[in-house]
């Protein structure tokens, strides 16, 4: 049995809908292509478009493909409410929304630990740029945060605005077109937050830095930099605000968008930059590159009559050396020469007059777009995962491809013939997943798979990357072969290898009928979308580009890849990435090419409809079983509908299900069973009127329930804060049992996390014992933690400064400057040492530098205190100069001012010293605190309050008296030393 889809009626009939908590507004058309009753005819197609477009739903399912019309205006379906609204739901049961695909992709990698990805496609104007954006900001915002996520969130919000201004143009189709392709990585922890991110950026339209088309601009950053820019920027750069003046800017005759303010452009790249984490010397970097491509836009030539080429524009010339930190000279004669290699030897030769402005405009091309990918570059380091601990595992990861779409102009070069490829193999892969995903659901379903018949458009990629024999190949060997490469040879060379390809044809392969709309400079590919006529794209490669970056690339003597070869290259790898995780769709939509909201174009929106494959995709979705539902979420949704199912069922869930729809009257031809799915061709019919009818009765006894219990429950609350002074009883149970409930779960949410952390909810009055034994048994449990964590060189660290705060906290006056500084475990590292030294004492020390004040006259010595095991060397050099034994050791002295100024006292009996030691130290604190600690002398320390007596030669007595002063001064007394 068929069941037709049918909209709400004036007569009060009703159409029959899938499942959901929908509203009449949502229900317009059907929400999924999939459940179209003629789901072959194209004009069904468009016209359920149309439908939903006209009533601002602008996003309809086709299975896990969402297909998305741009508005061309702001709809309030963005909010965090809405946000809120998709997280957690299941993929079908409210209105599409790229909200739930972004949801479901995110569930799908948590439940699977699977990486997913996102492909979104279109054409220029259709939204993919805004698509991404709405998925980073749902994945900003809804996904859990840690430390780090809102530095990470940041900066992927803020890399937007940056490769937009450096990567995005006005073009006749879109106000704000990239003009490059990006495919992002966001990394996710076993948790489900975003820890990190990588962008990757494909072919970047260079040509448009030194040609746009009549009515289109270059990259937002010029025009940019010249309206919001500084006087003091463009000064240092040599601009003017007036775009007119700059050749670059010009060709297009567009200098100004009504749909953009590139003052406030500028604002937010500038922010954005700042935020990401470039420096102010990057930034000034980065806009003297920009202000060089202007310049050498500007840079004109002259030729003599000898046929030399060279530079008029001094003073341009002039700026580009400043600007881009090169060689004036060698600058002119790469943009006037060019030097060729043969045999070893090297020849220069001077270019014509075209060369020269070719050799500009290349260079310019080469300088802005290796600047785009240092740019990514500099982006990614910002986005980079952050080093985890060993325990962190299990990450996954949600790549997001936003690239272009299917091209056709009046004129297609070489940049619409490498576009168009990348489409025929994201179509390809496109076909292959969709195949793969339902082949591998019928599978695990056990439900036989019957092959899908569609068109296989690998014929065409073939014909196109196809070693030795594919365009890219024969495009190839005609650039680099002996001889002046021109665009009939590539011609011909294609016609002589490709002649009898049904997917290729030029003018002399073609019908009369085809010649009159096929140039002789031109090729047709007949792509899966359509006819395209390409220009012969045969161009010589720019040696002048190859030496004017990295030095490594002037020695290179290795061929350099061709750019249709480096892109097929980085296509591969991104398929091949593809390949490796689970997919999800966004196909973009241009609704009108005058971008103009509520105006829908079935013209032009039929050819994107065939371009991107959407009939394609869905005669194989539905050439099985279209609707499929868990056995489980099956039963709990139309269990009403049958008796035996209602309202409970008792048995297994496949024996309900299939009771469920056999009682529904379907036949075995339309449905199949499978291990946890039911599969069938038609969504199950819902009596409405009946449904919502019973549905609302039982909502409404619910809710009177819901209001008899809950004022039964605040007079309950009432009656027991009268009587809550009494004794527990049953006229205060309940409200104390809520009382003491609601401060446990406010003190598990207060608890104090640090040792530090005082603070403690106050209790009611009957659990204030409680909460002190609480209180005690959370400190402790902290300290035990905190104590656990602390690592055996931190431990020795706070040992020796606990015993520091004791021996000098409030007697010395350096003391409050060392605290903040880490006691070293040495400050002379063996090589410091003498050698022999070294061999002598073994490498288990404490090293320092000192000077002595010697015996006779005080005169200072540099030597280097050495602490071992059990006792105090100081060296001279190669030589040990003296040894105190710890048990020798009787006191040290400090005084209480700020000095270095240390005495260690030895035993009079020792017949090994001949005097106290008189030691200057800028470590004062730190050594006294560890010669203190390791001679266990904790107790003989004394800092001083007035002058320190020490032990000198000969049995006499020195005093050092110490005096404030603006600097430190050491000087002979008579009687004592000064300081």
């Amino acid at each position: 049995m068929r069941y037709q889809a049918r909209e709400v009626g004036v007569d009060g009939r009703v159409r029959l809908v899938l499942e959901g908590a929908l509203t009449a507004r949502d229900r317009v058309g059907v929400q999924d292509f999939v459940l179209l009753e003629n789901f072959n005819s194209e004009a069904a197609f468009i016209e359920n478009l149309r439908r939903r477009f006209t009533e601002n739903l602008i996003y309809t399912y086709m299975g896990s493909v969402l297909v998305s019309v741009n508005p061309y205006k702001d709809l309030e379906i963005y909010s965090p409410q809405h946000m809120e609204r998709y997280r957690g739901v299941s993929y079908y049961e409210i209105s599409p929304h790229i909200y739930a695909l972004s949801d479901n992709t995110y569930r799908a990698m948590k439940t699977s630990r699977r990486d997913q990805c996102i492909l979104i496609s279109g054409e220029s104007g259709a939204g993919k740029t805004e698509a991404s954006k709405k998925i980073l900001l749902y994945y900003a915002v809804s996904c859990p945060a840690h430390q780090r996520m809102a530095s990470l969130r940041d900066c992927l919000l803020q890399s937007t605005p940056v490769l937009e201004a450096f990567g995005n143009a006005k073009t006749l189709r879109n106000d704000n077109s990239s003009r490059f392709g990006k495919y992002m990585d966001i990394q996710f922890d076993f948790r489900g937050v975003p820890v990190g991110a990588h962008i990757l950026n494909y072919l970047l339209e260079k040509s448009r830095v030194v040609h746009q088309n009549h009515g289109e601009r270059n990259y937002h950053v010029f025009y940019q930099l010249l309206e919001g820019g500084t006087e003091e920027q463009l000064l240092h750069l040599h601009l003017d605000r007036n775009p007119q003046k700059y050749l670059y800017l010009v060709k297009g005759n567009c200098p100004r968008v009504s749909s953009m303010n590139d003052k406030n452009g500028w604002k937010a790249l500038v922010k954005a930059l700042s935020v990401i984490g470039f420096t102010e010397g990057e930034v000034q970097e980065l806009l003297d590159v920009i202000g060089s491509v202007l310049h050498l836009g500007n840079t004109q030539f002259g030729e003599e009559e000898d046929g030399q080429t060279y530079v008029t524009t001094e003073m341009e010339l002039k700026t580009l050396t400043q600007l881009l930190g090169v060689d004036g000279a060698a600058l002119t004669e790469a943009l006037t020469h060019k030097k060729l290699t043969a045999n070893g030897e090297e020849m220069i030769s001077p270019l014509t007059f075209e060369q020269a402005g070719a050799a500009r405009d290349a260079l310019a091309q080469a300088v802005y777009g290796r600047t785009f990918t240092w740019l990514v570059e500099k982006i990614n380091q910002s986005l980079a995962l952050q080093p985890l601990p060993l325990w962190w595992h299990g990450s996954s990861v949600i790549g997001l491809l936003d690239i272009y779409g299917f091209e056709v102009f009046q004129h297609n070069s070489f940049e619409q013939f490498c576009i168009n490829y990348c489409s025929e193999k994201l179509q390809q892969l496109f076909i292959e997943l969709t195949l793969r995903s339902e082949q591998e659901e019928y599978e695990t379903e056990g439900v036989a798979w019957e092959p899908v018949q569609y068109f296989d458009n690998k014929v065409i990629c073939d014909l196109i990357e196809e070693k030795h024999k594919g365009i890219i190949s024969i495009l190839d060997e005609e650039c680099v072969r002996p001889g002046e490469a021109c665009d009939l040879s590539f011609l011909e060379k294609l016609e002589d290898t490709l002649g009898g390809h049904a997917h290729f044809v030029t003018h002399k392969l073609a019908n009369g009928k085809t010649r009159r709309v096929l140039g002789r400079e031109e090729f047709r590919l007949l792509h899966y979308a359509g006819e395209v006529n390409y220009t012969v794209m045969c161009q010589s490669t720019n040696h002048i580009v190859e030496h004017c970056f990295r030095r490594g690339e002037l020695v290179d003597q290795k061929r350099p890849e061709m750019a249709a070869t480096q892109f097929k290259n980085s296509l591969t790898k991104l398929m091949e990435t593809l390949m490796s995780k689970e997919p999800s769709y966004v196909r973009c939509i241009k609704p009108n090419d005058a971008k103009q909201p509520g105006r829908f174009d079935e013209v032009l929106v039929r050819h994107q409809v065939k371009y991107l494959g959407l009939m394609e995709n869905l005669r194989v979705r539905r050439a099985g079983f279209a609707y499929r539902r868990h056995f489980e979420a099956f039963l709990q949704r139309y269990k009403p509908l049958c008796p035996e199912t209602w309202p409970v069922w008792q048995g297994e869930l496949a024996e309900g299900v299939s009771t469920l729809v056999q009682y529904l009257g379907y036949k075995p031809e339309e449905y199949k069973m499978g291990r946890y799915l039911v599969l069938s061709e038609y969504p199950v019919p819902e009596e409405i009127g009946v449904i919502q009818a019973a549905w609302r009765g039982m909502k409404a006894r619910r809710r009177a329930r819901r209001r008899r219990d809950a004022a039964d429950l605040i007079r309950r609350l009432i009656k027991g804060f009268i009587h809550r002074h009494e004794e527990y009883g049953p006229d205060n149970d309940y409200f104390l049992d809520h009382v003491r409930c609601s401060f446990l779960k406010t003190l598990r949410r207060n608890l104090p996390r640090s040792v530090l952390d005082k603070s403690w909810p106050t209790p009611p009055p009957a659990l204030t014992q409680a909460s002190e034994e609480l209180r005690q048994l959370n400190m402790r449990n902290m300290v035990r933690k905190f104590c656990l964590a602390i690592l055996p060189e931190w431990r020795k660290q706070m040992d020796q400064k606990v015993v520091a705060s004791e021996l000098f906290r409030g007697q010395k006056d350096s003391y409050p400057p060392s605290v903040a500084a880490l006691f070293l475990g040495t400050r002379l590292g063996d090589e410091h040492i003498n050698l022999k030294v070294v061999q002598t004492l073994g490498s288990e020390k404490y090293g320092v530098s000192v000077i002595k004040y010697d015996r006779r006259g005080f005169k200072p010595r540099p030597r280097q205190l050495l602490l071992t095991g059990s006792a105090i060397i100081l060296v001279e050099k190669t030589k040990i100069k003296q040894r105190i034994d710890y048990d020798a050791l009787r006191g040290i002295s400090v005084s209480r001012l700020s000095d270095g100024i240390l005495v260690l006292h030895v035993l009079c009996e020792d017949n090994k010293q001949k005097a106290d030691l008189v030691l200057l130290c800028d470590h004062v604190i730190e050594v006294v605190t560890k010669v203190a600690m390791m001679a266990n002398k904790v107790d003989q320390v004394n800092v001083s309050q007035g002058s320190i007596r020490f032990s000198a030669a000969r049995s006499k007595e020195g005093v050092v008296d110490f005096t404030r002063g603006p600097e430190l001064k050491v000087a002979k007394g008579k009687l004592n030393t000064k300081h």
